[in-house]
C-alpha cells in the first residue's frame, strides 16, 4: 500500500490539472500562431507563471486498490500483481490466465 501522503499529493495534482486545463490550452495555441520570437517568449512566461503541478505531464497513474505507481494496466486501473491475483480468483469477467 502506498503512503497516504503520496496518494493525496496525486489527487491534489489531478484537481489542479482539471482547474487549469483550459487556461493552459489557450496559450499553447497562441504560441503556435505567434511568429515573432519575442511574442512566443511572452506567452511562454504566462505558461510558466501557472502552478507547476497543474501540468498534465506531472500526473502519474496509480493502482486503484493499492496506490502502487508502477506496472498499471489502463483497462483495469490496477497494478500487475493485483490484476493477476484477481484473475486467479475469477473476479474479473473475461480475463483468463495464460496457458501454452
Amino acid at each position: 500500500m502506498a503512503k497516504k501522503s503520496l496518494i493525496q499529493r496525486e489527487k491534489k495534482r489531478q484537481k489542479l490539472e482539471q482547474k487549469y486545463h483550459l487556461i493552459r490550452r489557450s496559450p499553447k495555441k497562441e504560441i503556435s500562431k505567434a511568429s515573432p520570437l519575442s511574442e512566443k517568449w511572452e506567452i511562454q512566461a504566462k505558461l510558466e507563471s501557472l502552478p507547476r503541478n497543474s501540468a498534465p505531464t506531472r500526473l502519474h497513474r496509480r493502482c486503484f486498490s493499492t496506490g502502487r505507481p508502477r506496472a498499471n494496466y489502463r483497462d483495469f486501473g490496477l497494478s500487475g500483481h493485483i490484476l493477476r491475483e484477481m484473475v486467479y480468483e475469477c473476479l474479473l469477467p473475461g480475463a483468463t490466465r495464460s496457458s501454452w
